[in-house]
């Protein structure tokens, strides 16, 4: 059964995503074509997310630093394949002060070329690398088809960037954030990544090798949900970033840069959530637990009381719970479906027979176990009970989307098999590698290479579209994408 007012997943995936995340108070429409709002309720999924990956960036001994929005339009022509790529979502400003500019300022849509540049400035010798930089921004890149969270013309997120002695040294640090990516979609947002390297054809601009991890959406969809790319001398060429080494010769740093946005956010929506709404991993629900009072004037201010005393001991062990019991003109039922649909992961009712009864009974979002609903607790036990609660729901949710990736993906050989599986899910095949090859699958399926898998078995064959030879010794995952 659908949430009213929200399309069912079955009738229109698209429309119920968009329709949902405004009626669940996560974001609304900004004032500019393909800007967001987003509300605190979305702002804290996105808080609670940066607070986990910023520590471990700064653990890994990254420094936090801050560069300008505005950049030198020549800053992006110095790196061509760059300038090339980021060309069609740029937004240019020309006048400022009621004056029209000398040199036009591109809004930062990366910054890769202004960091660059500093990088240049504080690099002099081989002692001062490795150079670990990390920035927390908004970047813009106009987007034409914008989607809340997922493409929007304005977005949040991290961007990393290091300048090394090697190859070898830039290497590391480029799969230490692959794996640090594969690991918060995994524990935090409960969305089992697959991770590998990108095909050439969807690189970054001015790569020299992309890294992503993918996930799986509930409509077979993918979505990149934080790529690494290691740079080369490609932009320490550009913008001179060199050192001298031990023997006083000067060298090209070798530059790495990495990102992870909000549209992990959208990730997270489209991998649990149903048609009755949200369905939030609990590391990353606002609340993580929601007490309901149950009862009218005297009976309703005593459970209110006792919600209130609950509520503090739930929070004294680490919990973030909220008690709704500041709006007495609606019925426990209307705050049921809301919590519900808002997907808060526990909900625990509190009514008068319950408090007589010395228990609480407990909602989880979705059982667990099977045929498992609300059940009863002792109210002294709730406290100490929730933690494990809440980690056997954030395991559940997680193998749960395990399950149903692998539900949806196949190995396949034939162009016949290989229109069908990606019209519900992703296909493992052997793939030549050619850009052309790429453009050809995309305009007969909408499917694209979404990652070479870092874990996939050796094996060779023949290109699923074109029947050359496969380029990459193992299997590519092709799906559609967001």
């Amino acid at each position: 059964m659908s949430r009213e007012g929200v399309t069912p997943q079955s009738e229109d995936f698209s429309a119920w995503y968009n329709e949902l995340v405004v009626a669940a108070q996560l974001v609304d429409r900004g004032p500019v074509r393909g800007t967001m709002v987003i509300r605190p309720y979305g702002y804290r999924i996105w808080e609670l997310l940066q607070a986990d990956l910023d520590r471990r960036i700064k653990e890994s001994g990254h420094d936090n630093a801050s560069f300008p929005m505005f950049i030198p339009e020549s800053y992006l022509k110095r790196e061509a394949d760059h300038v090339e790529g980021f060309s069609p979502e740029l937004a240019v400003v020309t006048i400022a002060g009621g004056k029209e500019l000398e040199e036009p300022l591109v809004v930062r849509p990366t910054s890769e070329t202004v960091i660059g540049e500093y990088m240049a400035k504080w690099i002099d010798s081989h002692r001062d690398l490795p150079l670990l930089l990390n920035q927390w921004a908004n970047v813009v890149r106009w987007e034409m088809r914008p989607r809340l969270f997922l493409r929007t013309t304005e977005f949040l997120w991290q961007e990393g960037h290091t300048a090394h002695l090697d190859e070898a040294d830039a290497m590391r640090e480029t799969m230490w954030a692959l794996d640090a990516y594969a690991q918060v979609a995994r524990e935090l947002a409960a969305i089992p990544v697959v991770a590998g390297e990108k095909t050439p054809g969807e690189r970054f601009a001015g790569a020299v090798r992309t890294y992503t991890v993918e996930g799986m959406m509930r409509d077979g969809r993918a979505l990149q949900s934080g790529t690494s790319h290691y740079l080369g001398t490609n932009f320490a060429k550009a913008f001179e970033i060199q050192y001298q080494d031990e023997e006083g010769k000067l060298q090209l740093a070798h530059t790495t840069s990495w990102g992870m946005s909000t549209r992990m956010i959208g990730g997270v929506i489209m991998t649990h959530g149903d048609d009755k709404g949200l369905v939030l991993p609990p590391r990353l629900a606002p609340y993580q637990v929601v007490i309901v009072p149950i009862g009218r004037k005297e009976q309703g201010e005593q459970a209110a009381t006792e919600a209130r005393k609950l509520g503090a001991a739930i929070k004294a062990m680490g919990i973030r719970v909220h008690v709704d019991d500041n709006r007495p003109q609606l019925s426990p039922g209307f705050k049921f479906n809301e919590w519900e649909m808002r997907g808060v992961p526990v909900r625990i009712e509190l009514g008068k027979r319950d408090i007589e009864g010395g228990v609480a009974t407990l909602a989880r979002r979705l059982p667990t176990v099977e045929g498992q609903g609300k059940e009863q607790i002792p109210l002294d036990k709730v406290p100490e009970l929730l933690p494990g609660i809440l980690a056997d729901f954030q395991s559940f949710l997680l193998a749960r989307a395990e399950a149903f990736r692998d539900e949806h993906t196949a190995s396949v050989g034939s162009w016949e098999a290989f229109t069908a599986q990606v019209a519900t899910g992703w296909a493992n095949v052997f793939h030549c590698g050619r850009p052309e090859c790429e453009d050809e699958i995309k305009a007969d399926t909408a499917a694209t290479p979404r990652v070479i898998p870092a874990d996939a078995p050796e094996e060779t064959g023949e290109c699923v579209k074109c029947g050359r030879p496969s380029a990459y010794g193992k299997r590519v995952i092709f799906g559609r994408a967001y």
